[in-house]
């Protein structure tokens, strides 16, 4: 059984200052892949993250509410973390066990943050992770652009940690 995870797609990140690279085409990808796997009738989660008290993406901040646009149908899973690894201090692992979920569709955002660190711990989780290699992005740095972070990460990440491949191919089978 197959569980799609959408990691921080909130307005405080999408619609900050750092615009991320391709947003809208990202948005496009998700709500694809959202409706995909509601099709196959796998689960799909939300991940907002969630800063300390005081923070402008403290609990219950407007920037934290997921980005409009996105293919929602009230079956998704939402939940809040506060670390880039959507496992830590949630109860995401479990909630992915009880619904017999062994594979787990990774897209999002940041790259090198969040999609990054969730996919190493997946794996070290036991779950067989698929990172959609056009799902996922983050804004460019003062070191390196957007789209040199993505290919890096798409880089890095397969085969040691989850298998890469483009929305198109993931069929929730």
């Amino acid at each position: 059984m197959h569980a799609l995870l959408i990691l921080d797609m909130q307005v405080g990140l999408f619609h900050g200052p750092d615009k991320p690279w391709r947003g809208e085409r990202l948005l496009a990808t998700l709500n694809e892949l959202i409706v995909r796997a509601q099709k196959s009738d796998c689960s799909v989660f939300f991940a907002r993250h969630i800063g300390p008290v005081g923070s402008p993406i403290e609990r219950g901040s407007p920037l934290t509410e997921l980005v409009g646009g996105l293919a929602l149908n009230g079956t998704e899973i939402i939940f809040e973390k506060s670390r880039p690894n959507a496992f830590v201090f949630t109860a995401l692992a479990e909630q992915l066990r009880s619904r017999g979920v062994e594979t787990i569709v990774v897209a999002g955002m940041k790259t090198q943050y969040c999609v990054d660190s969730t996919c190493r711990a997946a794996r070290d989780l036991g779950f067989e992770t698929i990172l959609i290699e056009d799902g996922h992005t983050c804004s460019d740095t003062p070191l390196l652009s957007a789209e040199s972070i993505i290919n890096h990460h798409n880089s890095t990440l397969a085969g040691a940690f989850c298998r890469v491949m483009k929305a198109e191919e993931c069929d929730f089978k």
